[in-house]
Protein backbone atom coordinates (compact mmCIF):
# COMPACT_ATOMS: atom_id res chain seq x y z
CA UNK A 1 0.00 0.00 0.00
CA UNK A 2 2.71 2.45 0.77
CA UNK A 3 4.52 1.37 -2.36
CA UNK A 4 1.37 2.44 -4.05
CA UNK A 5 0.92 5.93 -2.11
CA UNK A 6 4.42 6.63 -3.65
CA UNK A 7 4.32 5.55 -6.57
CA UNK A 8 1.14 7.82 -6.96
CA UNK A 9 2.70 10.71 -5.62
CA UNK A 10 5.63 10.68 -8.54
CA UNK A 11 2.97 10.35 -10.92
CA UNK A 12 1.36 13.44 -9.77
CA UNK A 13 4.30 15.52 -9.35
CA UNK A 14 5.17 14.46 -13.11
CA UNK A 15 1.75 15.59 -14.01
CA UNK A 16 1.74 18.83 -12.47
CA UNK A 17 5.31 19.68 -13.56
CA UNK A 18 4.23 19.01 -17.26
CA UNK A 19 1.08 21.26 -16.52
CA UNK A 20 3.31 24.10 -15.57
CA UNK A 21 5.60 23.88 -18.66
CA UNK A 22 2.69 23.52 -20.73
CA UNK A 23 0.51 26.68 -18.69
CA UNK A 24 4.28 28.71 -18.46
CA UNK A 25 3.89 30.59 -21.76
CA UNK A 26 0.35 31.50 -21.32
CA UNK A 27 1.30 33.11 -17.63
CA UNK A 28 4.47 35.05 -19.56
CA UNK A 29 1.94 36.54 -22.19
CA UNK A 30 -0.35 37.87 -18.94
CA UNK A 31 2.77 38.93 -17.23
CA UNK A 32 3.70 40.87 -20.75
CA UNK A 33 0.80 42.49 -20.88
CA UNK A 34 0.87 43.80 -17.67
CA UNK A 35 4.25 45.45 -17.33
CA UNK A 36 4.77 49.27 -17.90
CA UNK A 37 6.75 50.84 -20.30
CA UNK A 38 9.64 51.34 -17.68
CA UNK A 39 9.98 47.67 -16.94
CA UNK A 40 12.21 45.79 -18.99
CA UNK A 41 10.20 42.40 -20.44
CA UNK A 42 13.33 40.19 -21.59
CA UNK A 43 15.20 41.23 -18.42
CA UNK A 44 17.07 37.81 -17.17
CA UNK A 45 16.22 36.23 -14.55
CA UNK A 46 12.06 36.82 -15.80
CA UNK A 47 10.08 38.37 -13.51
CA UNK A 48 6.54 37.04 -13.34
CA UNK A 49 5.13 39.46 -11.08
CA UNK A 50 4.84 43.10 -12.96
CA UNK A 51 6.83 45.66 -10.99
CA UNK A 52 5.38 48.28 -12.68
CA UNK A 53 1.72 47.29 -13.35
CA UNK A 54 -0.68 48.71 -15.49
CA UNK A 55 -3.72 47.85 -17.66
CA UNK A 56 -2.79 50.96 -20.39
CA UNK A 57 -1.27 47.90 -22.89
CA UNK A 58 -5.34 46.68 -23.30
CA UNK A 59 -6.59 49.83 -23.71
CA UNK A 60 -3.82 50.94 -26.09
CA UNK A 61 -4.56 47.74 -28.11
CA UNK A 62 -8.16 49.85 -29.11
CA UNK A 63 -6.89 52.36 -29.68
CA UNK A 64 -4.38 51.07 -31.69
CA UNK A 65 -6.47 48.83 -34.01
CA UNK A 66 -9.75 48.30 -34.85
CA UNK A 67 -10.09 45.80 -32.62
CA UNK A 68 -13.75 45.70 -32.52
CA UNK A 69 -14.09 45.03 -36.28
CA UNK A 70 -11.79 42.19 -36.53
CA UNK A 71 -13.66 40.63 -33.62
CA UNK A 72 -17.00 40.85 -35.35
CA UNK A 73 -15.23 39.18 -38.58
CA UNK A 74 -13.50 36.48 -36.89
CA UNK A 75 -16.88 35.69 -35.18
CA UNK A 76 -18.75 35.75 -38.72
CA UNK A 77 -16.20 33.45 -40.16
CA UNK A 78 -15.63 31.28 -37.05
CA UNK A 79 -19.65 30.75 -36.56
CA UNK A 80 -20.00 30.43 -40.39
CA UNK A 81 -17.75 27.61 -40.19
CA UNK A 82 -18.65 25.70 -37.13
CA UNK A 83 -22.23 25.84 -38.48
CA UNK A 84 -21.11 24.37 -41.61
CA UNK A 85 -19.21 21.81 -40.48
CA UNK A 86 -22.02 20.63 -37.81
CA UNK A 87 -24.22 20.34 -40.88
CA UNK A 88 -22.16 18.47 -43.47
CA UNK A 89 -20.21 16.62 -41.46
CA UNK A 90 -23.40 15.06 -39.73
CA UNK A 91 -25.05 14.51 -42.99
CA UNK A 92 -22.03 12.81 -44.42
CA UNK A 93 -21.48 10.42 -41.68
CA UNK A 94 -25.54 9.54 -40.93
CA UNK A 95 -25.26 8.21 -44.40
CA UNK A 96 -21.66 6.18 -43.94
CA UNK A 97 -22.96 4.75 -40.89
CA UNK A 98 -26.38 3.50 -41.14
CA UNK A 99 -26.93 3.35 -45.27
CA UNK A 100 -25.18 0.58 -47.58
CA UNK A 101 -24.22 1.63 -50.52
CA UNK A 102 -21.57 0.68 -53.70
CA UNK A 103 -18.58 1.80 -53.11
CA UNK A 104 -19.42 2.35 -49.03
CA UNK A 105 -15.87 1.70 -47.29
CA UNK A 106 -13.80 2.98 -50.47
CA UNK A 107 -15.81 6.35 -50.01
CA UNK A 108 -15.18 6.12 -46.19
CA UNK A 109 -11.37 5.18 -46.10
CA UNK A 110 -10.76 7.84 -49.21
CA UNK A 111 -12.21 10.55 -46.90
CA UNK A 112 -9.89 9.80 -43.98
CA UNK A 113 -7.10 9.50 -46.00
CA UNK A 114 -7.64 13.20 -46.87
CA UNK A 115 -6.19 14.01 -42.91
CA UNK A 116 -2.80 12.98 -44.34
CA UNK A 117 -3.18 16.21 -46.64
CA UNK A 118 -1.99 19.27 -45.07
CA UNK A 119 -3.84 22.31 -46.14
CA UNK A 120 -0.34 23.81 -47.18
CA UNK A 121 -0.62 21.25 -49.43
CA UNK A 122 -3.45 22.18 -51.45
CA UNK A 123 -3.10 25.75 -50.32
CA UNK A 124 -2.35 26.98 -54.01
CA UNK A 125 -5.03 25.05 -55.90
CA UNK A 126 -7.46 26.28 -53.55
CA UNK A 127 -6.72 30.00 -53.71
CA UNK A 128 -7.15 29.82 -57.62
CA UNK A 129 -10.36 28.08 -57.10
CA UNK A 130 -11.59 31.01 -54.83
CA UNK A 131 -10.02 33.73 -57.04
CA UNK A 132 -11.76 31.97 -60.06
CA UNK A 133 -15.38 32.71 -57.97
CA UNK A 134 -14.66 35.53 -57.23
CA UNK A 135 -14.84 34.81 -53.14
CA UNK A 136 -12.68 37.70 -52.34
CA UNK A 137 -12.99 40.62 -50.47
CA UNK A 138 -11.80 42.83 -53.42
CA UNK A 139 -15.30 41.63 -54.82
CA UNK A 140 -17.47 42.77 -51.63
CA UNK A 141 -17.30 41.73 -48.23
CA UNK A 142 -19.97 39.18 -48.54
CA UNK A 143 -17.71 37.21 -51.29
CA UNK A 144 -14.92 38.00 -49.01
CA UNK A 145 -16.43 35.45 -45.42
CA UNK A 146 -17.45 32.83 -48.07
CA UNK A 147 -14.45 32.60 -49.70
CA UNK A 148 -12.89 32.37 -45.94
CA UNK A 149 -15.50 29.73 -44.67
CA UNK A 150 -15.80 27.81 -47.32
CA UNK A 151 -12.79 25.82 -47.33
CA UNK A 152 -13.30 24.57 -44.12
CA UNK A 153 -16.83 24.21 -44.32
CA UNK A 154 -16.36 20.11 -43.89
CA UNK A 155 -13.14 18.14 -42.73
CA UNK A 156 -12.54 14.44 -42.43
CA UNK A 157 -12.05 14.56 -38.62
CA UNK A 158 -16.09 16.18 -38.31
CA UNK A 159 -17.06 13.43 -40.70
CA UNK A 160 -15.07 10.38 -38.95
CA UNK A 161 -16.25 11.83 -35.72
CA UNK A 162 -19.79 11.85 -36.51
CA UNK A 163 -20.08 8.48 -38.42
CA UNK A 164 -18.07 6.80 -34.91
CA UNK A 165 -21.00 8.52 -32.73
CA UNK A 166 -23.97 7.45 -35.45
CA UNK A 167 -22.65 3.63 -35.47
CA UNK A 168 -22.87 4.10 -31.17
CA UNK A 169 -26.47 4.50 -31.49
CA UNK A 170 -28.60 1.42 -31.11
CA UNK A 171 -30.20 0.49 -34.86
CA UNK A 172 -33.08 -0.22 -32.51
CA UNK A 173 -33.92 3.43 -31.93
CA UNK A 174 -34.08 3.72 -35.59
CA UNK A 175 -36.87 1.32 -36.22
CA UNK A 176 -39.03 1.98 -33.79
CA UNK A 177 -38.96 5.38 -35.07
CA UNK A 178 -39.82 3.81 -38.55
CA UNK A 179 -42.39 2.31 -37.01
CA UNK A 180 -44.02 5.19 -35.75
CA UNK A 181 -43.96 6.57 -39.41
CA UNK A 182 -40.71 8.90 -39.67
CA UNK A 183 -39.28 9.22 -42.85
CA UNK A 184 -35.50 9.26 -42.64
CA UNK A 185 -35.20 12.52 -42.55
CA UNK A 186 -37.43 12.80 -39.35
CA UNK A 187 -35.46 9.85 -38.12
CA UNK A 188 -32.02 11.99 -38.78
CA UNK A 189 -33.23 15.10 -37.57
CA UNK A 190 -35.20 14.36 -34.48
CA UNK A 191 -34.01 11.54 -33.36
CA UNK A 192 -30.24 10.68 -33.90
CA UNK A 193 -29.25 14.38 -34.03
CA UNK A 194 -30.05 14.61 -30.30
CA UNK A 195 -28.62 11.70 -29.31
CA UNK A 196 -24.99 12.82 -30.83
CA UNK A 197 -25.03 16.37 -29.27
CA UNK A 198 -21.53 15.64 -26.73
CA UNK A 199 -20.28 14.21 -30.66
CA UNK A 200 -21.63 17.83 -31.75
CA UNK A 201 -19.90 19.65 -28.87
CA UNK A 202 -16.38 17.76 -29.46
CA UNK A 203 -16.57 19.13 -33.27
CA UNK A 204 -18.26 22.30 -32.48
CA UNK A 205 -14.84 23.07 -30.31
CA UNK A 206 -12.57 21.57 -32.16
CA UNK A 207 -13.90 23.80 -35.31
CA UNK A 208 -14.01 27.13 -33.57
CA UNK A 209 -10.71 26.94 -32.00
CA UNK A 210 -9.08 25.79 -35.46
CA UNK A 211 -10.92 28.85 -37.49
CA UNK A 212 -10.84 30.93 -34.59
CA UNK A 213 -7.07 30.91 -34.54
CA UNK A 214 -6.56 30.36 -38.50
CA UNK A 215 -4.04 33.44 -39.68
CA UNK A 216 -2.20 31.65 -42.87
CA UNK A 217 -5.29 31.70 -45.17
CA UNK A 218 -6.84 34.65 -44.26
CA UNK A 219 -3.76 36.91 -44.17
CA UNK A 220 -3.34 35.52 -48.15
CA UNK A 221 -6.56 35.71 -49.21
CA UNK A 222 -7.83 39.14 -47.41
CA UNK A 223 -6.89 42.49 -49.01
CA UNK A 224 -8.71 44.86 -47.10
CA UNK A 225 -8.09 45.91 -43.66
CA UNK A 226 -11.94 46.30 -42.72
CA UNK A 227 -11.92 42.68 -43.39
CA UNK A 228 -9.44 41.41 -41.33
CA UNK A 229 -9.58 38.66 -38.51
CA UNK A 230 -8.64 39.04 -35.14
CA UNK A 231 -4.88 36.96 -36.12
CA UNK A 232 -4.36 39.39 -38.83
CA UNK A 233 -5.03 41.94 -37.27
CA UNK A 234 -3.50 41.64 -33.97
CA UNK A 235 -0.31 40.63 -36.50
CA UNK A 236 -0.36 44.31 -37.98
CA UNK A 237 0.91 45.32 -34.45
CA UNK A 238 4.60 44.19 -35.20
CA UNK A 239 6.33 46.66 -37.50
CA UNK A 240 8.43 46.24 -40.02
CA UNK A 241 11.81 47.90 -37.95
CA UNK A 242 10.24 47.40 -34.12
CA UNK A 243 7.06 45.74 -32.24
CA UNK A 244 5.17 46.58 -29.13
CA UNK A 245 5.58 43.40 -27.60
CA UNK A 246 3.15 44.58 -24.81
CA UNK A 247 0.19 45.56 -27.46
CA UNK A 248 0.60 41.87 -29.29
CA UNK A 249 0.62 40.35 -25.65
CA UNK A 250 -2.25 42.22 -24.29
CA UNK A 251 -3.89 41.78 -28.02
CA UNK A 252 -3.18 38.32 -27.85
CA UNK A 253 -4.87 37.67 -24.50
CA UNK A 254 -7.84 39.64 -25.41
CA UNK A 255 -8.45 36.93 -28.69
CA UNK A 256 -8.31 33.88 -26.57
CA UNK A 257 -11.52 35.33 -24.82
CA UNK A 258 -14.29 33.91 -27.06
CA UNK A 259 -12.52 30.53 -27.28
CA UNK A 260 -12.36 30.15 -23.06
CA UNK A 261 -16.17 31.41 -23.07
CA UNK A 262 -16.78 28.71 -26.05
CA UNK A 263 -15.38 26.31 -24.30
CA UNK A 264 -16.98 26.70 -20.89
CA UNK A 265 -20.26 27.13 -22.45
CA UNK A 266 -20.09 23.76 -24.37
CA UNK A 267 -18.35 21.48 -22.02
CA UNK A 268 -21.46 20.56 -19.99
CA UNK A 269 -22.57 18.59 -23.34
CA UNK A 270 -19.59 16.27 -23.06
CA UNK A 271 -20.66 14.69 -19.79
CA UNK A 272 -24.47 14.33 -21.17
CA UNK A 273 -25.51 10.80 -21.77
CA UNK A 274 -26.56 10.42 -25.53
CA UNK A 275 -28.08 7.18 -25.21
CA UNK A 276 -28.71 6.97 -21.35
CA UNK A 277 -32.05 4.78 -20.73
CA UNK A 278 -32.44 4.51 -24.88
CA UNK A 279 -33.01 0.89 -24.76
CA UNK A 280 -34.61 -0.95 -22.32
CA UNK A 281 -33.85 -5.16 -22.24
Amino acid sequence: MKGLKIKNLYIHLILITVSLLSIFPFIWLISTSLKGNSENIFAYPPQIIPSDFTWANYSGVWQRVNFIGYFLNSMIVAGGTVVLNLMLSAMAGYPLARMEFKGKKFTFFAILATIMIPFQAIMLPVYLITLKLHLVDSVNNFAGFIGLIMPFAVSAFGIFLMRQAFLGIPKEMEEAAIVDGCNVWQVFWKVLIPMVKPSLAVLAIFTFIGSWGEFLWPSIVLTKESMYTLPVGVNNLQGMFSSNWRFIAAGSILSTIPILIFFLFMQRYFISGGNEGAVKG
